[in-house]
């Protein structure tokens, strides 16, 4: 039993499980995303016209993506600090909501309501550094993939979410505010204090294992778009929501073997290790070394044991954050190339404006369903594929990039272009809809709003470095809010709310003789949509600049540092 509890407590310690939990914590993350789901809810019962929807749904992204402050925090204190701050953070923003929709408080001002729901958003941005940088430095030299995972959990975040709710509390979207006040704050607690910066170990099969974290993530991607067709489909009972829940839990539960036998080989490793002649292992070190540079398609290092033994033992907590996130390259020619891109800094605001088009087209799908004439069930099919396709996007742009990085020296940026001409396509089909098309629209907006969230950490990281990584990735998304006020509230709502005063005025009626301001019909989101698709357009002939300007560094080997150490 001493045994196996030793195994048990060596697999909660090890980077792995940190990178697992991780993973779990994410899946509560996506909160945001389900706005679409219960914004009629706060529409229908506060009375707001499609302007003030649109400004608290503002509020909303800017609480997700002005994460200055969770990046200021991350800096100075621990990172089981991190977390349980946006744990308390997002029980109370969306647990007093929760409280506002169901009736059971006053009715508040809207700067209150607006207040409510940045502070449960904004901790989102707590959760995320608390997860990501500890994870990046962990596994530096599989960043892409590693953000790829990551982000693509928060992707899957509101699918999942969506089927607990219906498991747990019915069809009753009131409840779903609930719900996400309390689970990612229950998941935050229980995994805080397995996430921390630890010593990044060489692992031979490190990028394989994340492959297989991949497949299960893949899996349950599927899994959830099968389910949610046959909830269109078919009426579900209480029980097939709860085994399609438990079917989740299931999958998830992969994941834990997975990590489980990575430590059990670590262990084992060790234990070979612990009881061979130190003379023997210092005659087979140098071979494992150059086993493992092989594996890793590096050129083998040549350095005596006893440079070996000075320099191990120096890398301590604190210094593989500060040598492993500082870009110092070990040529001139590469301090030439990063000089260069920190030159060109402020070009990466023009990565961002285009995710205003993205979470615009995401806080109005409710309303998009409704003027259409969908049910409610069917808007919630919008949403969960907006979710589902949002993990593709983030996985997509974490691995599709890494890989053409490390075998065709591609820019990361260039993906980017393509996402964003990609979602003006998806724009064009709400301006414009046609049969089933808002089913489209929706896979194609999650995907690259998804795609968006990965490839803005990672250039950020190779660009920049690891160094100050929190601060700087929270501060690329400081854009984010401005575009989606100027395109939601002052863009997407007003346009909304002047074709619906016409409806109503057609009909003899004004304002103030109806509580909820509702529009029907195509023209509602019309040309909204087609100004969101042309800001796509122009996001993505500009990022072709960031490509220009980055292509002789990407051309380089911008991992080779970290495999040098």
């Amino acid at each position: 039993m001493g045994k196996i509890w030793g195994f048990v407590v060596h697999v909660i310690k090890g980077r792995w499980f940190s990178l697992l939990a991780s993973y779990l914590i994410m899946v509560g993350a996506g909160t945001p995303l389900l706005f679409g789901t219960y914004s009629k809810n706060i529409k229908a019962t506060l009375g707001y016209d499609q302007q003030t929807l649109n400004l608290l749904s503002f509020f909303k992204d800017f609480g997700s993506f002005v994460g200055i402050l969770s990046g200021l925090v991350a800096e100075v204190t621990p990172t089981w600090f991190v977390l349980l701050t946006g744990s308390v953070m997002n029980f109370c923003g969306y647990f007093i909501i929760w409280l506002v929709v169901a009736g059971r408080m006053h009715k508040p001002e809207v700067w209150q309501m607006c207040l409510y729901i940045w502070i449960g958003a904004n901790s989102q941005n707590f959760a995320c550094t608390g997860c990501i940088l500890p994870c990046v430095v962990n596994f530096p030299e599989n960043r892409g993939a590693i953000l790829g995972l990551l982000k693509g959990f928060v992707g899957l975040s509101a699918a999942i979410l969506t089927q607990m709710y219906l498991a747990i509390y019915g069809n009753d979207s009131k409840s779903l505010i609930l719900l996400i006040a309390w689970l990612p704050a229950t998941l935050i607690v229980v995994f805080a204090y397995a996430i921390r910066v630890m010593k990044a170990e060489r692992h031979p099969n490190e990028l394989k294992v994340l492959y297989h974290f991949l497949y299960v993530s893949i899996a349950l991607a599927l899994f959830l778009i099968v389910i949610t067709i046959l909830q269109k489909e078919f009426d579900f009972s209480h029980g097939a929501y709860a085994a399609s829940t438990i079917a989740i839990c299931a999958i998830l539960f992969i994941l834990l073997l997975i990590v489980t036998r990575e430590e059990w080989i670590i262990c084992n490793r060790k234990d070979i290790k612990a009881i061979k002649p130190s003379s023997e292992l210092a005659t087979q070190q140098p071979t494992i070394t150059e086993a493992e540079a092989s594996t890793e398609e590096q050129e083998p290092t040549l350095a005596s044991s006893s440079e070996l033994a000075t320099q191990e033992p120096t890398i301590t907590e604190a210094e593989a954050i500060t040598e492993e996130q500082e870009p110092t390259p070990t040529k001139h020619e590469d301090q030439k190339e990063e000089e260069k891109a920190e030159k060109s800094c402020f070009i990466t605001i023009f990565d961002k404006p285009e995710r205003g088009a993205s979470l615009t087209a995401a806080d109005n799908l409710g309303q998009i369903g409704e003027s259409l004439g969908y049910p409610t069930k069917t808007i919630k099919i919008f949403v969960s594929l907006l979710s589902i396709w949002n993990f593709f996007g983030k996985v997509f742009a974490g691995f599709v990039s890494e890989t053409l990085i490390t075998k065709y020296r591609t820019p990361r940026p260039l993906v980017m272009t393509f996402c964003l001409f990609l979602s003006a396509i998806g724009y064009l089909m709400i301006a414009f809809p046609f049969p089933n098309s808002v089913y489209i629209a929706s896979a194609i907006t999650g995907f690259t709003l998804g795609a968006h969230f990965s490839l803005l950490f990672a250039i950020v990281s190779e660009l920049f470095g690891l160094k100050y990584f929190s601060t700087l990735s929270n501060c690329g998304q400081l854009v984010c809010p401005l575009g989606s006020y100027i395109l939601n509230v002052r863009v997407t709502g007003m346009l909304y709310d002047d074709v619906a005063l016409k409806q109503l005025h057609a009909r003899g009626l004004v304002r103030s003789s109806v509580e909820e301001l509702i529009c029907l019909g195509v023209p509602c989101f019309r040309k909204a949509f087609i100004i969101l698709s042309s800001v796509a357009l122009f996001g993505g002939l500009i990022s072709l600049i960031l490509v220009m300007r980055t292509r002789k560094f990407y051309s380089g080997d911008i991992y080779k540092k970290f495999r040098e150490r």
